[in-house]
């Protein structure tokens, strides 16, 4: 993982839909695991802008269907604050593929990606089209 993960208010548990804003075939995936979490028992596993998670396509090319991928969260509807003291919310919850170890797979990002998730990946801050 690159960076440091910035403290965001964790907006997505495990079995959110997420809109995926790549052009690698998927359409929309589901979360399944988030990678590098440590939570209290009995808990759902939440991820936020920024995070590594593991999913599953649900629409999208019929051979990208029910497979695992790693993608990184670059949109959530639910608000969080910075530092600064702004508080940043999208109309969407997205994600984009990537490899284990932060690559793209794809090669354009559609929409706005949050600076949290641009900070802490920086293959995603290269291919974003504007980061928020």
């Amino acid at each position: 993982m690159k960076g440091i993960a910035a403290k965001v208010t964790r907006g997505l548990i495990t079995g959110t839909r997420l809109d995926c804003v790549d052009n690698t075939g998927a359409r929309v995936v589901e979360i399944v695991a988030v990678k590098h979490i440590k939570t209290t028992h009995r808990q759902y596993p939440s991820a936020g802008v920024g995070d590594l998670i593991v999913v599953t396509v649900k629409k999208g090319k019929p051979e990208m269907k029910r497979q695992l991928f790693h993608a990184v969260v670059v949109r959530q509807r639910m608000p969080y604050n910075r530092p600064d003291g702004m508080k940043v919310q999208f109309e969407d919850n997205a994600a984009v593929i990537v490899t284990p170890e932060g690559d793209l797979k794809g090669s354009v990002i559609k929409g706005p990606v949050a600076r949290e998730a641009a900070e802490r990946w920086p293959r995603v801050s290269a291919t974003a089209s504007m980061i928020v």
